[in-house]
């Protein structure tokens, strides 16, 4: 296997590299017309899902055809089957321009190739569909129409709303799991989500102009995990919402990805969107420091009682306790993209030294603010612990873990030598 991606177009006229204008001529001479532009790039993400592309493509083929629209679809591959050679060789017997980006890496997960292809994507619209066929692909057209007459900057296909039915999802277990976390969703952002039913949906049409928006921001899209609905909703803020019901249907072929692990990344995706908010970043660095008073106390008590430590050594070492806990909540939940300005050794020791430091200037502001301020013990020891509070969250948000700067990414090179298997 390649260190490095590797990107490959199949059929004309759309077949050229990606530092060519897409009305420049294909290799291999004039084109016989000026290019018609696309109408959609249908993005497909896929690990392992080579029993699934024959026929996504000839449906897809179907229903592009017969609304009488111009696409073109984008394979975002993460496999480490024969996906990449059956996408190939599919690519030969369908009217429709394909693009196979295979990633080595896969950065972000499902997310993250989704991302990687819409940036090799060319259309006004993109629709983000899975392999599984879960999805119907005969749905496409009526996505494009609904945002068209609407004015819509993202159509979702929903399950949830009236007409809709999520049968489709396997057992019990993941039906409860879609629903909670549909609900938890929805109950974190109640702004960006108002009007959306199935904000974990994966098959939807969103406007470029949209996505552009949230690429180009201040944080730009970060993607992690299966629920990309939920970071281009909530980053590129669409202007109108619009949804279209539709039957989650059974699998065709392979095994769902739907796990433990991805459920775990779920949440610190939720965590990450919330927090992009300096807002809502200020109010979970003051909760995880509150939950640091668990395990400062639970060590606390055990020093100072079976264990017959004095109560001054044992305070300072459960307090370290404490710092511990609330590092490792805020380093791998609250500044999990800002991390890598420092080693995490130098990120611990700064963060401790900055908990430690804040405890020795209670007092002494504690101290002023009854003298100077004329405030009584309470009242005066509250302020202290709030402008404590304040610096110790500037230092760690603008110091510690501070934006890194921006980097241009470096364009994806398009190749025309066959694509190997990534399997030896």
């Amino acid at each position: 296997m390649t260190a490095d991606p590797l990107d490959l177009s199949f059929g004309a006229p759309f077949g050229l590299p990606v530092d060519a204008s897409p009305h420049s001529a294909p290799h291999g001479g004039p084109p016989d017309g000026p290019l018609e532009p696309l109408d959609v790039s249908i993005v497909v993400p896929t690990r392992n899902e080579a029993g699934n592309v024959r026929e996504l493509l000839r449906r897809l083929a179907a229903a592009v055809t017969s609304a009488g629209l111009t696409a073109e679809v984008i394979f975002a591959d993460d496999s480490a089957d024969h996906t990449c050679q059956v996408i190939a060789d599919a690519a030969s017997s369908t009217p429709l321009p394909v693009v196979l980006h295979h990633r080595t890496t896969p950065a972000g997960g499902l997310g993250g190739a989704v991302v990687e292809g819409i940036a090799r994507s060319t259309a006004p619209w993109i629709v983000v569909i899975d392999a599984d066929l879960q999805h119907p692909p005969e749905l496409l057209p009526e996505l494009l129409a609904r945002g068209r007459s609407t004015g819509a900057e993202l159509v979702v296909a929903s399950r949830y709303a009236a007409g809709g039915d999520r049968s489709g999802l396997a057992g019990g277990y993941r039906k409860l799991a879609s629903g909670l976390s549909t609900g938890v969703t929805k109950a974190v952002f109640p702004r960006a989500l108002r009007g959306l039913t199935d904000p974990m949906s994966g098959f939807f049409a969103i406007r470029r102009r949209a996505v552009d928006r949230a690429a180009t921001g201040e944080d730009g899209l970060q993607p992690l995990g299966y629920k990309i609905l939920l970071e281009l909703a909530v980053r590129c803020r669409p202007s109108g919402i619009a949804e279209v019901p539709y039957a989650f249907g059974q699998r065709h072929a392979g095994e769902s990805k739907s796990t433990v692990r991805e459920g775990l990344r779920f949440l610190r995706h939720l965590v990450t969107l919330r927090t992009a908010d300096p807002r809502a970043r200020v109010a979970a660095f003051g909760l995880i420091g509150l939950s640091g008073f668990v395990p400062n106390l639970a060590l606390l008590w055990l020093l100072n009682g079976p264990a017959g430590l004095h109560y001054a050594p044992a305070e300072i070492i459960a307090n370290q306790a404490g710092l511990l806990w609330n590092f490792l909540l805020v380093d791998s939940l609250l500044y999990r993209l800002r991390r890598g300005h420092h080693r995490r050794s130098l990120r611990l020791l700064t963060f401790a030294a900055v908990g430690n430091a804040d405890l020795v200037a209670r007092l002494p502001l504690a101290a002023l603010f009854m003298a100077w301020g004329g405030l009584a013990a309470a009242p005066a020891t509250a302020a202290g612990m709030v402008v404590v509070f304040a610096g110790r969250f500037l230092l760690v948000d603008r110091w510690l873990y501070r934006r890194r700067a921006e980097r241009t990414p470096a364009a994806p090179v398009r190749i025309e030598a066959p694509l190997p298997d990534p399997m030896p």
